[in-house]
């Protein structure tokens, strides 16, 4: 029988493969363009369709660039974001790791 569409189990995986793993998608973006961080909330609002508080996405950008996975730099006023080759190779290791989880399921 399947689950409601709003069910307590399916609402659980919604957010962990959306904010549990906002790493994936700030990586995902980054991979594309350069990011600025006070515009990513609505990026990944109209790419992956959930919307992280900035909060969130600037504690997330701080650990992705303290890993090596980001890189940043100021232009102006702003500083913008760049996926470094450790990330992208992290960034393809997260995609294989949920395509390989959604086979076994």
């Amino acid at each position: 029988m399947a689950s409601a569409p709003n069910s307590k189990p399916l609402q659980r995986l919604r957010q962990s493969l959306t904010i549990g793993n906002l790493w994936l998608s700030v990586l995902s973006l980054a991979s594309k363009k350069k990011i600025y961080a006070y515009n990513l909330p609505e990026e990944i609002d109209r790419a992956y369709h959930f919307s992280p508080s900035r909060l969130l996405v600037y504690l997330v950008l701080y650990r992705l660039e303290a890993e090596g996975l980001l890189t940043s730099a100021e232009d102006g006023r702003r500083r913008y974001y760049s996926i470094t080759s450790k990330g992208k190779e992290c960034l393809a290791s997260g995609r294989a790791l949920l395509k390989a989880r959604a086979r076994e399921i």
